[in-house]
């Protein structure tokens, strides 16, 4: 287990969402607001890091012919806790999430880092893959709803900080850009695409910057 080839991996070169291009779908969905791209990165990070102790644990013993059936109903079984402790202590993340917390149970990286890392690894592997790939997921979350937020409704932190103080779920976030000048389409599934292209396409452009030069170099 090399912990910093994992966290690197996870963060930056093998990204779930930046580099892999799984879990699209609440990428473009949910990130409208700094308080949803938490929300969602954090459920995530904690499916996906019990899901792959779990589905380690259970390596030898799950039958290969049915093995992403299995691998289904761990991840179930999750996304039912989380949802449920979602919507006991922070209703206001389960009602702006809505059907998206249930939705985890077919998201790509779950399912993905399942058959592809904790089915062939130790326990503490797969924990430490689960917990870096989770946080890689959060990071290209938040930074996605920030963009989105902030030119989409001219705001900073909605939902999590603003002048009022901390309120997760209830704070109105920083006004950086008067509502006159704001473009609001970057709310809307329009923006979402145009968002994640241009991120993808930096970060593209800055992992292959190093390896262009030693071409060049070469």
């Amino acid at each position: 287990m090399n912990i910093k080839k994992q966290f690197w991996e996870g963060l930056i070169t093998q990204n779930p969402v930046l580099v892999q291009l799984l879990g699209m779908c609440p990428m473009l969905a949910i990130t409208t607001s700094m308080f949803n791209g938490i929300g969602m990165g954090l459920a995530v990070l904690v499916i996906l890091t019990c899901c792959n102790v779990v589905i380690s644990l259970l390596r030898k013993v799950i039958p290969n012919k049915v093995r992403i059936a299995c691998y289904v109903v761990v991840i179930a079984g999750f996304v039912t806790i989380v949802d449920l402790l979602i919507k006991a202590f922070v209703p206001a993340l389960s009602s702006s999430l809505g059907l998206f917390i249930p939705l985890i149970v077919v998201n790509c990286i779950i399912l993905g880092r399942a058959e592809g890392f904790a089915a062939k690894n130790t326990v503490p592997a797969a924990a430490v893959d689960g917990i870096f790939q989770g946080i890689g997921n959060m990071v290209a979350l938040i930074i996605m709803s920030v963009i989105r937020e902030l030119l989409g409704t001219g705001t900073f932190g909605g939902g999590v900080f603003g002048p009022e103080g901390f309120g997760f779920g209830t704070a109105s976030g920083f006004q950086i850009i008067p509502e006159s000048f704001v473009a609001l389409g970057m709310i809307l599934p329009v923006g979402g695409f145009l968002t994640l292209g241009f991120i993808i396409a930096g970060f593209q452009y800055i992992l292959n910057k190093p390896k262009k030069k030693e071409v060049a170099k070469g």
